[in-house]
């Protein structure tokens, strides 16, 4: 699946190393470009890099808006802010905190309290001035304070144990240990804290108006990030859990219970937005995971669908409790818990100091329960064979019997949900348009924004209607089935119904793996497979044999399972075969799909479909066949334009389009490599064809550093050359002169990394082929994970699919639209957004709209128009499949074809294998 670039005789053979692809960066007109030392902050890092290039490239500017398709009015989630007056500054203080000795406070939240005080206390001596502080380091002003720098002292009981935090160790009347009972003797000891404010920088406010022009800058960013710090602060005095820019209330009206110990939690999104039509707030309803607030026993027993507290187990129990904050009864006080104790409660020993006869003091060894029990007199009724929690210091626990405990609630969830439970927060979560306005609308009264001190003292205030904006809903494309007959979609959605896929494949020497236990018809499920087969064109021979897992290793681990289903196989077949069917016991996340893929695809180089074979209907398979027939290289269905070879812009000039992903590991796997995936089109004019190459590299690192890999004076081990290959091949040795980049994942912070780091190497990759070659590119971003949504004024339906918006909420100068290309059968349609950052071709708004648009209907999995360009679909399922490789590769010596391990910076990160010959050019991700 990586590099399959033919050899250099090859090459030579095909037309010559040299003649390969491409260009010097090109500077569209209408930017004008800035030193790289100009840029500060994070992408400064991030281009110094190409330090020879003199020019960095910054997104391109909107040419002109699209008018094709029927005009739609709509309302869209954003308030307009107005601001009255834009002549004054904010001013930005750092702030430290530290106790009395200098030690810094610690802990996120602390340092909030501590300010209350201080504005309390020292309120004229900082000139009465209402306050944006984000709760650590930074404070914001408008006008100056009385002096660039103040020092004071506020006394305040101890708050590490605050809502957001919560480690301060326990008081004597939670705590069998003397030594903590002594330092903490009364429960609420006053402390003294040290604040020092310092000038840091002025920020005009003007900057602002400047944003909304379009020029943004340093301080237009700051500007914003001062308002959005008072919506936090806002939402902090309420008391809400603080994720990014949404806040969640602690009201149990809000919590859904997803299983496991773990509730959604409903809240909303908040920010201050530049937009064509002026500032706007965006409001939405946002969800996170909390764990299940209550006693702890119930929590772990939920977590681990255990019968009753004594069948927990506890190693799991210690990494799941680790850090989480509970409060203790009968002091209601507030801990962080440390660990838990070894031995049960009945036998874990302490050494308790208390005041002999004669003043002296002496020490006795005690157990948990006996002290709690006999000497402070409290009913314990099952903790005595269970560990105690553990809330003090490694070298001076401190133990507390666990059904005292209880967990606080809006405490994060921040571990990767099960299949279940994700599907559950989906079904729990969604709403639809009219109710996801009323508690849009019910959110900003709630919040109460109007008497938010600091907004009205910057002179704003916030409308309290959805703006309205024109939408244009374009006709869907047509599409080709077989023997010419056309596809009319309806409502995004189209069926093969008495039609035959446009290029239909041929399913023959193949065979079943069965693992499944459920008692299905296997021989009944491939005849219907034949026959289904047949009226979609697909000639289906029948199956070499149906190969049933032994069942004396049906727990064994999954990686010996596919082994011995393959010896199995071996023996019995006269050859590889070219297809196999494997029926897996469950549906999704199944343990035996990683291995079952990787001995397939990367061993054998045999394609693959895995099915399970419970609710089998004819649109099931149907399904089916459509992946199967696209593995297999044929094609289901085609657009017209494509057919016709009339695509603006495309159809005229060979044309490679890139999609970009990268996938990371689960939250809290902080040490899985993360899946780097590109997919090409080839056999131009097709694009409808792709071929994937996936890589790994350092975990979390969002930039796809294996675009352009040198390895020697003639040899590119990155993935770009192996695409740009693969399309010279397939397209009749052709090199593109167009090419266009779909790039998935990235946030506008990393707008320019993509521009100047990935679209370097992309180059370099070019002209590393043919020095001499100069291909056109387009950069699109694709984005889905943002808070803007559409509504109908009036109507309970979503938008109709194709609904494109580029007017009043889009960026005030870039280029960018939102479309819906999907049909939203339930919830609320959530549009992607596109940053167009570069179009050196001169695409009109319109063609490139067109295109985008298209692009969502030629997915060969479904039947329908999805929500983002296929190509961007299909690297997100080439990343996510060659992942799941990773599960089990633990410390198989097979890792990699080519050394096992490459490192990025100082991370060795383990490569995936490389797919087969046979394979690796097919759609095998679909």
């Amino acid at each position: 699946m990586d590099s399959s670039e033919p050899s250099g005789n090859e090459l030579n053979g095909n037309g010559s190393e040299q003649e390969l692809p491409p260009p010097p960066p090109v500077i569209p007109p209408d930017v004008v470009p800035i030193q790289a030392e100009q840029v500060t902050g994070k992408t400064t890092q991030a281009v110094q890099e190409p330090a020879k290039k003199k020019v960095l490239r910054l997104p391109i500017a909107r040419r002109g808006l699209g008018t094709k398709g029927q005009r739609l009015p709509l309302l869209t989630n954003h308030f307009k802010v107005n601001v009255s007056s834009t002549d004054d500054h904010f001013y930005h203080y750092s702030v430290s905190i530290c106790y009395e000795d200098d030690r810094p406070v610690e802990g996120k939240g602390s340092g909030r309290k501590v300010f209350d005080r201080v504005q309390q206390t020292y309120h004229s001596e900082l000139g009465d001035k209402d306050f944006a502080y984000d709760g650590e380091k930074s404070l914001f002003t408008v006008g100056p304070l009385p002096r660039n720098k103040l020092q004071f002292n506020v006394l305040l009981e101890d708050v590490t144990s605050s809502r957001n935090n919560g480690n301060a160790s326990p008081d004597g009347h939670g705590s069998p240990n003397d030594s903590d009972r002594k330092r903490l003797r009364r429960p609420y000891r006053s402390k003294t804290f040290k604040v020092e404010i310092s000038f840091a920088a002025k920020i005009p406010k003007q900057a602002i108006a400047n944003a909304l022009r379009g020029e943004e800058s340093e301080n237009s960013q700051e500007a914003l990030r001062v308002l959005d710090i008072i919506l936090r602060q806002n939402a902090a005095k309420q008391g809400c859990l603080l994720v990014r820019q949404s806040f969640f209330h602690n009201d149990s009206r809000n919590f859904v219970d997803l299983g496991g110990g773990v509730l959604g939690c409903r809240g909303f999104h908040s920010s201050f937005r530049a937009t064509q039509a002026g500032l706007s707030l965006n409001m939405d309803v946002s969800t996170t995971m909390i764990i299940q607030p209550g006693p702890v026993v119930d929590f772990l027993i939920s977590n681990q669908n255990a019968r009753d507290p004594f069948s927990l187990d506890w190693a799991k129990a210690k990494r799941m409790l680790k850090n989480l904050r509970i409060r203790v009864s009968p002091s209601n006080q507030e801990y962080k818990i440390t660990g838990l104790s070894e031995r049960p409660c009945s036998e874990q020993m302490f050494e308790l100091k208390k005041k002999g006869s004669g003043g002296d003091v002496e020490t006795e060894d005690i157990t948990v329960y006996d002290y709690f029990v006999n000497h402070r007199k409290i009913q314990l009724r099952y903790s005595d064979r269970l560990p105690c929690i553990n809330v003090g210091k490694p070298k001076r626990p401190t133990y507390i019997p666990i059904e005292l405990c209880d967990l606080v609630s809006l405490q994060r969830y921040t571990k990767a949900l099960s299949v279940l439970q994700r599907s559950s927060l989906v079904e729990k979560s969604r709403q639809k348009p009219q109710e996801r306005m009323n508690v849009l609308s019910t959110a900003l009264t709630s919040s109460r924004y109007d008497s938010e001190p600091m907004l009205r003292s910057c002179g704003i205030t916030i409308s309290n209607s959805f703006t309205q904006v024109e939408g244009r809903v374009l006709a869907a494309p047509r599409l080709k089935a077989g023997n010419g007959e056309d596809f009319f979609a309806r409502n995004g959605r189209w069926n093969f119904n008495n039609k035959k896929l446009v290029e239909p494949a041929k399913v023959e020497r193949w065979a079943v793996a069965n693992f499944s236990v459920a008692r299905c018809d296997v021989r009944g499920l491939v005849r219907d497979l034949i026959k289904c087969g047949e009226m979609k064109g697909i000639a289906v021979e029948p199956p070499f044999d149906v190969f049933e897992e032994n069942p004396q290793f049906r727990r064994a681990p999954p990686v010996v399972r596919v082994e011995k289903m393959f010896e199995e196989i071996q023996s019995k077949l006269p050859g590889a075969p070219k297809f196999l069917l494997c029926l897996l016991p469950e549906r999704k996340n199944c343990d035996l799909y990683g291995p079952w893929k990787r001995k397939n695809l990367a061993e054998y180089g045999i394609v693959t479909q895995c099915m399970s074979p419970q609710r089998v209907n004819d649109q099931y398979l149907t399904n089916v066949l459509l992946k199967i027939n696209a593995k297999l290289g044929g094609l289901n269905s085609l657009l017209a334009i494509e057919h016709s070879h009339s695509i603006p812009v495309i159809s005229k000039v060979p044309t490679i389009i890139l999609g970009m992903d990268v996938s990371h590991g689960s939250p809290g796997q902080s040490d899985v490599p993360s899946v780097a995936a590109v997919v090409g089109s080839r056999q131009w004019p097709l694009i409808s064809r792709y071929r994937a190459c996936v890589r790994t590299q350092s975990p979390k690192v969002e930039m796809i550093d294996s675009l352009f890999k040198k390895v020697s004076d003639s040899e590119d081990d990155g993935i770009i050359r192996e695409l740009l290959v693969d399309f010279y091949v397939s397209s009749g040795k052709r090199k593109p002169e167009q090419i266009i980049i779909f790039r998935d994942g990235v946030s506008e912070s990393q707008f320019n990394q993509v521009l100047n780091i990935e679209l370097d190497q992309i180059i370099e990759a070019c002209k590393f082929l043919d020095e001499k070659w100069s291909p056109k590119f387009v950069v699109i971003v694709a984005q889905k994970n943002h808070h803007t949504k559409f509504f109908q004024s009036g109507s309970p339906d979503n938008v109709p699919p194709g609904t494109i918006i580029d007017n009043k909420v889009c960026h005030p100068k870039n280029n960018d639209f939102y479309l819906c290309a999907h049909a939203g059968m339930i919830g609320t349609t959530r549009p992607t957004h596109y940053h167009v950052l570069l179009d050196e071709v001169g695409f009109s708004a319109d063609d490139l709209q067109e295109l985008v648009h298209s692009l969502s209907y030629v997915y060969q999995r479904s039947t329908t128009a999805i929500s983002v360009v296929a190509p961007v679909c299909y690297a997100h399922l080439a990343a996510t499949q060659m992942g799941q490789f990773m599960k089990f590769e633990e410390h198989s010596e097979t890792s990699s074809s080519h050394g096992g391990v490459t490192s990025v910076g100082a991370v060795p990160v383990p490569q995936l294998p490389r797919l087969q010959e046979n394979v690796r050019s097919s759609m095998f991700f679909c």
